[in-house]
């Protein structure tokens, strides 16, 4: 935020410097930081030009590989409980322009931040998946459902299994089975076998983690 805050001016600059943008701070501790354990492509107030020819700010904007994704963060409170009804009509109509400018829109609440931040990483992990965006976190270049299943890995005291992973990211088990076997061919992932022919889950190398968990 502060890298963000010295390089911007005007509006923007205002916004990222506010103390009221506590939940997007709460976002980056709670739901994107321990989900990837970096910021790259990620921007914090994005501006944009609306329909009506003037400026918008996203709460945060993810921009990479021909693909936008815009994340919103709505806390219950003053913000809709005071708006009139105009307002919250343009409110959607905003939305609707984002959409047809080709942008992906994530919504979270401020109570999910708070109490199931998992489940908010996991949404944002799908949809990266889904659209096979490439993250670089480190050298390894883990792609985001690598990293997921990775953080998957070393969160549990007992070896990972397919079924659990496709579980917990929704994903169809072939897309899954595909990222294993990248894993495993890279040696960050090692196969756990029941018997000679049988593979049923897989332990994550630790003598990889510290490179791809720093």
């Amino acid at each position: 935020m502060n890298k963000l805050r010295s390089s911007s001016t005007g509006e923007r600059k205002r916004k990222l410097s506010s103390t009221s943008n506590h939940a997007e701070r709460t976002f980056i501790k709670q739901v994107w930081w321990p989900a990837f354990g970096h910021f790259t492509h990620l921007e914090a107030e994005f501006e944009v030009k609306d329909f009506k020819d003037g400026k918008r700010y996203l709460d945060f904007a993810y921009i990479t590989e021909g693909f936008r994704i815009c994340i919103e963060i709505d806390g219950f409170g003053t913000h809709w409980r005071d708006i009139s009804r105009s307002q919250f009509a343009d409110h959607l109509m905003r939305q609707n322009h984002l959409i047809i400018d080709g942008w992906y829109v994530l919504r979270f609440s401020y109570d999910d931040l708070i109490e199931r931040p998992r489940i908010c990483q996991q949404i944002i992990q799908q949809m990266l998946g889904k659209l096979g965006a490439s993250i670089s976190p480190n050298e390894l270049k883990l792609s985001p459902v690598e990293l997921a299943i990775v953080r998957m890995a070393t969160s549990l005291s007992t070896p990972i299994t397919p079924k659990y992973i496709t579980k917990q990211l929704n994903l169809h088990r072939t897309t899954i089975s595909r990222h294993i076997k990248t894993l495993v061919q890279r040696e960050i992932l090692i196969p756990s076998r029941t018997d000679v022919k049988r593979v049923c889950s897989y332990r994550l190398n630790k003598a990889l983690l510290t490179k791809i968990i720093s």
